[in-house]
């Protein structure tokens, strides 16, 4: 199993039309097979100056490699992702046990 996390700040004030329409498209990646138990989340801890965070589980290293290669997963990092997100720390886990 793999659990990919994204911690991350937009370049959108808080609570606008344009944070909105991001949150929205990042939610439509959930659809993409394979990944499980998918998550957004607010980010509320004052150690760390990152709004948001994401949660995703996959099965096989395979079927995360397939999500990262999966057209909806390309097109929303080139359109979204990359002008939209000022700054983001990505955190990739392997149970140990």
């Amino acid at each position: 199993m793999i659990r990919h996390t994204v911690a991350f700040k937009l370049i959108h004030p808080k609570n606008t039309p344009e944070e909105k329409v991001f949150l929205d498209a990042i939610v439509k990646l959930s659809a993409i097979p394979g990944v499980e138990n998918f998550e957004l989340l607010r980010q509320i801890s004052r150690k760390n100056n990152f709004d948001y965070g994401l949660s995703m589980e996959f099965a096989t290293a395979k079927e995360y490699e397939d999500y990262n290669r999966h057209p909806d997963h390309v097109e929303f990092v080139k359109t979204f992702w990359i002008t939209e997100v000022s700054d983001f720390l990505e955190l990739d886990y392997e149970p140990l046990k």
